[in-house]
C-alpha cells in the first residue's frame, strides 16, 4: 500500500501536506460554520463554495497550458506560498473580529483563483516525484488517502475547537500549516523541467487539448461523467450544515460529523485503490462506485434518524472518492506525456470547476423544492447518468466491432 513512499520526494511531499490538508479542512469547516450561522443563508453558504472553486472552471485550461511550460517545483513553492498569504489574511480577519460576509467572500474567490493553478501543478508533479512510474497510481490513491484522513481528522478537530475556543483559532491553524509544506518542498530535488522554446498559445493548446480528450473516447465518456456527477450530485455537501443544524437540531459538532463520515468513508475507499496492483478496470470501479453514490444519497435525504444519515454520509464518501479517483487514475496512467497537463487540466474542469456551479444551482433549488427532496433527485440524476454512460458505453463497443469486422472481411 506504502509503495510511493520509496520516493523520496514523494515522501517529502506527503508528510509536507499531511498538516496542511489539516489545516485546510479546519479553515473550510470553520467558513462554512460561521457564513451559515451570521447570515442564516442557504444561498451564501452555496455562494461561498461557489466563489472557491468556480475559478477552476476558467482558469483551468490556463493552468494547464502553463503548468506545462514551467517548473513545476518553483511553481508549486510560489502557489503554496500565495495561499499561505490568503489564509494568513483570513486568519487576521477573524482574529480582529471583522465578520464582514464581503470580505469572507472576497477571500475565498482568492483561494479558489490559487487553488485552479496550485491543483493543476500538483497534479502535475506526482510524476516528477515519484521514481518508478508504476508507483503513479499508488501515489495518486495515497494523496487521496491523505486528503480523505484530512478530511475525517480537519472537521473533528474543527467541530472541537470551534465549541471550545472560537473559529479564529481555527483560521490561525490553517496558516502556520502551510510552513511544514514549503519547508517539505524547498528539501526536496527535482531534476529541473525543461521550458518550452515556444510561447504560450492559449487557443492553439486549448484546442489541441480539446480534440486529444475527443480523440481518446474513453477518456471523454469518464470526463463526461465526472462533469454530470460534479455539476448535479457532489455538490449535496454544500446542505450538509442544514441537515446538522434544522433537520436534526445539532450544533458545529453535529456538522463535523457528517464530514467525518464522508471521510471515513472516503479513507475506506482510497485504501482499496492504493492496494490495486494494476490501474486496469477503472472504468468497472467508477461504475460501481457512482451507483452507490446515488443510492445511499437518496437513503440519506429521507433519512430520520441521525445513525443512518451518518451511516449513508459515510457511504456516499466510499462512492464519491471511488468515483473521482478512478477517473483521475485513469488518466494519470493513459495521457500521453505532452497531453498530461492538459488532460488532468480538463479533469480539474469537470471535477473542481463544475462543483460550484452545483453548489450555487442546488442552493437555489433546495429554497424551492427543500433540502430532503433536492438531495433526492440528486441521488436519482447520479443512478440516471450510470445508465446513460454504460449504454453509450456499449454502443461504442459494438461500432468498434462492426469496424474490426469490416477491416477482417476486406
Amino acid at each position: 500500500m506504502f509503495k510511493a513512499l520509496k520516493s523520496k520526494n514523494f515522501k517529502l511531499f506527503f508528510y509536507g501536506q499531511s498538516v496542511s490538508v489539516i489545516g485546510t479542512w479546519l479553515q473550510k469547516t470553520a467558513v462554512s460554520w460561521m457564513v451559515y450561522s451570521i447570515t442564516g443563508s442557504v444561498f451564501l453558504l452555496g455562494l461561498t463554495t461557489f466563489l472557491s472553486m468556480i475559478p477552476s472552471l476558467f482558469l483551468a485550461p490556463l493552468a494547464g497550458s502553463i503548468i506545462g511550460r514551467y517548473d513545476r517545483h518553483r511553481s508549486i513553492i510560489i502557489l503554496q506560498s500565495l495561499a499561505m498569504f490568503q489564509a494568513g489574511a483570513m486568519a487576521l480577519l477573524i482574529y480582529l473580529k471583522i465578520y464582514n460576509i464581503n470580505f469572507i467572500l472576497a477571500l475565498s474567490l482568492l483561494q479558489g483563483i490559487i487553488n485552479a493553478f496550485d491543483m493543476t501543478c500538483r497534479q502535475t508533479m506526482m510524476i516528477d516525484i515519484v521514481d518508478n512510474k508504476e508507483d503513479l497510481p499508488n501515489a495518486v490513491a495515497l494523496n487521496s488517502t491523505l486528503n480523505n484522513f484530512a478530511r475525517i481528522a480537519g472537521p473533528a478537530l474543527a467541530g472541537i475547537i470551534l465549541h471550545q475556543y472560537g473559529e479564529d483559532i481555527c483560521f490561525i491553524g490553517n496558516f502556520l500549516s502551510y510552513i511544514p509544506v514549503i519547508i517539505s518542498l524547498l528539501m526536496m530535488k527535482i531534476t529541473p523541467h525543461i521550458k518550452a522554446t515556444d510561447k504560450l498559445k492559449m487557443l492553439e493548446d486549448f484546442i489541441e487539448g480539446w480534440d486529444y480528450v475527443k480523440k481518446e473516447k474513453e477518456m471523454a465518456r469518464m470526463l463526461l461523467m465526472l462533469m454530470c456527477s460534479s455539476l448535479f450530485v457532489i455538490s449535496f455537501n454544500t446542505l450538509m450544515p442544514v441537515f446538522a443544524k434544522d433537520i436534526f437540531s445539532g450544533n458545529a459538532e453535529t456538522f463535523s460529523w457528517f464530514e467525518s463520515a464522508a471521510g471515513i468513508g472516503s479513507i475506506v475507499s482510497a485504501i482499496y485503490l492504493a492496494n490495486l496492483k494494476t490501474a486496469k478496470n477503472m472504468n468497472k470501479i467508477m461504475i460501481a462506485a457512482s451507483l452507490l453514490m446515488g443510492f445511499s444519497i437518496i437513503i440519506l435525504a429521507y433519512s430520520n434518524s441521525l445513525t443512518i444519515a451518518l451511516i449513508c454520509m459515510g457511504l456516499s464518501g466510499v462512492g464519491m472518492m471511488a468515483q473521482t479517483s478512478s477517473i483521475n487514475i485513469y488518466i494519470q496512467t493513459q495521457s500521453t506525456v505532452n497531453m498530461r497537463s492538459r488532460s488532468i487540466s480538463y479533469y480539474l474542469m469537470a471535477y473542481q470547476g463544475m462543483i460550484p456551479v452545483g453548489s450555487l444551482i442546488i442552493g437555489y433549488v433546495s429554497h424551492t423544492l427543500g433540502v430532503r427532496h433536492t438531495v433526492a433527485i440528486q441521488g436519482i440524476v447520479c443512478i440516471i447518468s450510470v445508465i446513460v454512460y454504460v449504454y453509450y458505453k456499449k454502443l461504442s463497443s459494438q461500432e468498434e466491432f462492426q469496424t474490426c469486422e469490416v477491416h477482417y472481411k476486406n
